[in-house]
């Protein structure tokens, strides 16, 4: 099997609301489950497996908040 390599990535995509909504349903239900959860962001397809880490950051700045739902995996899975 051949490995692809990876390239360092950091995107942002915003959706419509209904669209996101949609998206969080169906990972709510991968992780109630203990399910793989395939989603595609900005035309590459991703895999998060069932025992991801699963956070939430808060970030405070002078003109802006921001909250961000993280799930977070080793590369090796």
């Amino acid at each position: 099997m051949v490995q692809e390599k990876r390239v360092d990535r950091d995107i942002e995509k915003t959706y419509p609301a209904k669209q996101f909504v949609k998206k969080l349903r169906r990972l709510a239900d991968c992780i109630e489950q203990g399910r793989r959860f395939r989603i595609q962001v900005a035309g590459e397809r991703i895999s998060i497996p069932p025992n991801a880490i699963i956070n939430i950051e808060h970030e405070r700045g002078s003109t802006e908040e921001e909250v961000e739902f993280q799930l977070k995996w080793p590369l090796d899975q």
